[in-house]
């Protein structure tokens, strides 16, 4: 047995022998209801994914904004109701702590970055990204996107009949290129081109098999946790780095061997880039201002060229180091790339399946182009930022999308110590009566329920698990939320809203979620919630601007030669996951075959 293989044992053993003593110290007791425990090992919260949607809504609707679960360490709260919410990502967040596995686990995969540090070194970071992400920078990194989504549009045309007949597309990957191409070349200023070449470069390939390699992987992240702990850095990767292992399962060890693979072809790229844009940076080649226009592609930046340069002129307290930088390029990457394309495929799936939106969309994107044109400012689907932005059905529907199908539908927080959770609204408790405050053990696992917060009635009305993206339109521009308050402001700019009249969406008298984006917890809340999100709803409405002024969508009507229709089915696992349903499908491969042909004038009628 080699030196690796009795580490990994080693660590195997200890990764064991900790989960025993936890187990023998497991939260129980928490005065909840819930459903039945369910299998004596695993518990009920597995059920959580094998469930989907309708049951992380249903158990919140039917028990309360904080249930009771089973794991396999013990008892943990699902937890939906606003100010516990609160409490949790905001007030108390000190108490509420990221797990430790994913914390390390994170760390092993993209180095120092924001989802892999905690406490101070974390506080640092954020002060230093926030205003990366400010509405300004937002306006100058809007036209890379242009030529993007014009590449996106002209590809899935040229593949379409020029008589008006549809043509079955899978949609997906085209998205997936899209979307890696955004956030390599506005995150990193790295030409991926994936839209355009006909093979793909090895770090494209790494960053779209990453996010599938960390699902399958997830039950491994306990071990990896200790075996970060207690190793450094390289001996942790050696370690991982299994070659044969006989009892582990062989898929296991492909998954592990792969991960690695991609890991070092990420960080590779990632320091190639980074060392070419700090050289530039430092010969002061890289640009002061960008030309408003971008007709100039040498005049692009990037956030990465932005990051650069905020760090260079902080103090030295606060300037991060080259491993921090490279471990938020790896984060910023990675987080923008499987949540962007799994949005933007569910904002044109929903539009797809109904017409009616889709064409009131279309008109409206077509009136504020006609303006533009009329004025001779520029091209139809360039559209300035302020007025994409506030184009207010393209808003409500990336809003309501984002609201019902959130990317990451739960996020776990674990107790430093004992506490109790206030809720806004009461819920039923193990006796059956109800109870307004619930007591949390020390070390108890609590799960953010993003997906049924943003479906809770009392918030959002009886229509809540419905798509309606005019709810949108009657909203008041979102006050500044409890999130704001605490400090947590990206960099104190409002963005620009436009101004309408009625209930502000996702609040109940003085109650609200403590969400950074329209109250909602999509993006979550606090100094861990996402810092991207505003070039995240930017991509979005640019893609969609400019798909739905040239191509239309509808749902598969071709029969196979058994007779099926494929039928496009959402699976909850790490992310939402469209599959097609069996017999028409095999109910496995990510995809979304969609109609699609060129727009003709009716289209834009409803």
């Amino acid at each position: 047995m080699s030196l690796i293989q009795v580490c990994v044992l080693g660590s195997f053993s200890f990764a064991v022998c900790k989960a025993l003593v936890f187990l023998l110290r497991r939260p129980h007791g928490i005065d909840l209801d819930g459903p039945n425990k369910g299998n004596w090992l695993t518990g009920n919260i597995t059920s959580l994914f094998e469930g989907g949607v309708d049951y992380c809504v249903h158990i919140a609707e039917k028990y309360g904004g904080a249930v009771r679960l089973h794991g396999p360490l013990g008892e943990t709260v699902y937890v939906s109701d606003p100010r516990a919410l609160y409490h949790i990502i905001v007030k108390d967040q000190h108490i509420f702590d990221e797990p430790n596995p994913f914390i390390m686990s994170n760390k092993l995969v993209f180095g120092e970055g924001l989802i892999s540090t905690v406490g101070e070194q974390h506080r640092r970071q954020r002060k230093l990204l926030n205003p990366v992400f400010s509405t300004s920078n937002m306006r100058r990194l809007l036209c890379i996107l242009h030529p993007i989504s014009d590449r996106l549009t002209s590809t899935l045309a040229s593949k379409l009949p020029t008589d008006g007949s549809h043509k079955e597309i899978d949609v997906l990957p085209w998205l997936s290129r899209c979307a890696l191409d955004g956030v390599c070349q506005g995150i990193l200023g790295y030409p991926s081109n994936t839209l355009s070449a006909a093979e793909n470069d090895p770090y494209a390939e790494a960053l779209r098999k990453i996010g599938p390699l960390i699902g399958k992987l997830m039950k491994a992240r306990p071990i990896a946790a200790i075996i970060m702990q207690y190793c450094s850095p390289y001996w942790s990767r050696k370690i991982l780095d299994l070659v044969t292992v006989p009892w582990l399962p062989a898929q296991f060890m492909v998954d592990v061997r792969e991960m690695r693979r991609v890991v070092q072809t990420m960080d590779s790229a990632s320091r190639k880039v980074f060392l070419e844009k700090k050289t530039a940076m430092e010969a002061e080649e890289m640009p002061d201002s960008i030309d408003p226009t971008c007709r100039d592609s040498d005049a692009m930046t990037s956030m990465m060229d932005i990051m650069l340069k905020a760090n260079a002129v902080s103090s030295d307290t606060e300037r991060l180091t080259d491993a921090e930088l490279l471990g938020q390029m790896n984060v910023m990457v990675f987080a923008g790339l499987d949540t962007t394309t799994s949005a933007l495929a569910r904002c044109i799936y929903l539009l797809a399946q109904h017409s009616g939106a889709q064409a009131r969309l279309r008109n409206e994107i077509r009136n504020a182009t006609k303006i533009l044109e009329e004025d001779g400012d520029m091209s139809p689907v360039e559209l300035p930022y302020d007025v994409l932005m506030n184009l207010p059905f393209l808003d409500g529907v990336v809003k309501e999308t984002l609201r019902l199908y959130p990317s990451l539908p739960v996020m776990g927080r674990v107790t430093s110590k004992a506490t109790t959770l206030p809720l806004a609204f009461p819920t039923r408790s193990r006796s059956g009566g109800y109870t307004s405050a619930v007591a949390i053990p020390e070390g108890t696992l609590t799960i953010i329920s993003i997906l049924a917060a943003n479906r809770h009635k009392e918030m959002w009305g009886a229509d809540a698990n419905e798509w309606r993206p005019e709810r949108w339109l009657s909203s008041l521009p979102a006050v500044p939320s409890q999130v704001q308050e605490a400090d947590c402001s990206l960099d104190g700019e409002d963005d620009v809203s436009t101004l309408r009249s009625g209930p502000i969406l996702g609040v109940k008298d003085s109650v609200r979620f403590p969400g950074v984006y329209s109250n909602m917890m999509t993006f979550l809340g606090g100094s861990r919630s996402c810092i991207g999100f505003k070039f995240a709803e930017m991509e979005l409405k640019q893609v969609l601007a400019t798909l739905l002024l040239r191509l239309h969508f509808s749902l598969p009507t071709e029969r196979n030669a058994h007779g099926h229709v494929k039928e496009i089915e959402w699976k909850l696992q790490a992310f939402h996951i469209p599959v097609v349903k069996p017999p028409a499908g095999d109910g496995i491969t990510p995809q979304v075959p969609l109609n699609v042909r060129l727009v003709k004038k009716d289209d834009f009628i409803w």
